[in-house]
């Protein structure tokens, strides 16, 4: 195929680019390990129907997998996180010592967020329930070999609900510096900005001169480090300094 033009495939029926990885000529190689002998058959059945990945080895526990993981050459593991004799991150952490190169996608019927944080903190590029994702693991055999996430949308949606939760607090105190930056008549000039008023108009109600406010507002740019009167009525609103 010249490189640039598009491979089309029957089974599943798609558009596949010459530059991607997972080629009908060289396929993607997968190392599967799965407990369960049925979801293997499963698995290893979609597999090898699709073109572009090719099973190379099949394990059915923590000590299978390791002894397959010595003795075969693969671009991406499959590994289920509950196995017989223990769990998929003893798996994750033995595998990337033999495989530095090899992706890992760890496959479980739970989505629990702190196992799914603890896979990628083991390295793995994926993390995707069983029962959302039949029909789909050739996509994400694909979708990792090519430099890509695959996690499931639900479990997506949870961990940046998780990561926000996280974060308020941060961003709480951040206001709170933010706000401890400016002195009470700048906050007050600041909300008279906000209000539309000129900084003549503003002098005229504080009893102060035009330029006195202007001197104010210069040290509001400084401390918010921004450049003009909008930006630094978006960034106190965005703040909550007013």
């Amino acid at each position: 195929m010249v490189p640039g033009q598009f491979a089309t495939y029957e089974n599943p029926p798609s558009v596949w680019p010459a530059f991607l990885i997972g080629q009908e000529a060289n396929p993607v190689r997968v190392l599967l390990i799965d407990d369960d002998a049925h979801i293997r058959q499963v698995i290893a059945q979609e597999l090898m129907s699709d073109s572009r990945t090719l099973l190379v080895a099949q394990a059915s526990s923590v000590r299978e997998g390791r002894r397959a993981i010595r003795q075969h050459e693969f671009d991406v593991l499959l590994v289920d996180l509950n196995l017989g004799d223990g769990e998929a991150f003893e798996v994750l952490e033995f595998f990337k010592s033999y495989r530095p190169t090899a992706q890992a996608v760890v496959i479980s019927v739970m989505e629990n967020d702190e196992q799914v944080l603890r896979a990628f903190e083991l390295g793995a590029a994926g993390f995707v329930g069983k029962n959302s994702w039949f029909g789909n693991y050739a996509q994400t055999v694909l979708q990792v070999a090519n430099g890509g996430a695959s996690i499931t949308p639900h479990i997506a949606r949870r961990l940046l609900q998780r990561f926000d939760r996280a974060n308020a607090p941060q961003s709480k105190r951040r206001a709170a510096d933010d706000a401890d930056k400016l002195s009470a008549r700048e906050k007050e000039i600041l909300r008279m900005v906000a209000s539309g008023y000129t900084s003549t108009e503003i002098g005229a109600r504080l009893f102060i001169s035009g330029m006195t406010v202007n001197t104010h507002l210069r040290n509001i740019y400084r401390k918010l480090q921004v450049r003009t009167r909008a930006q630094a009525v978006r960034f106190a609103s965005l703040r909550g300094l007013f």
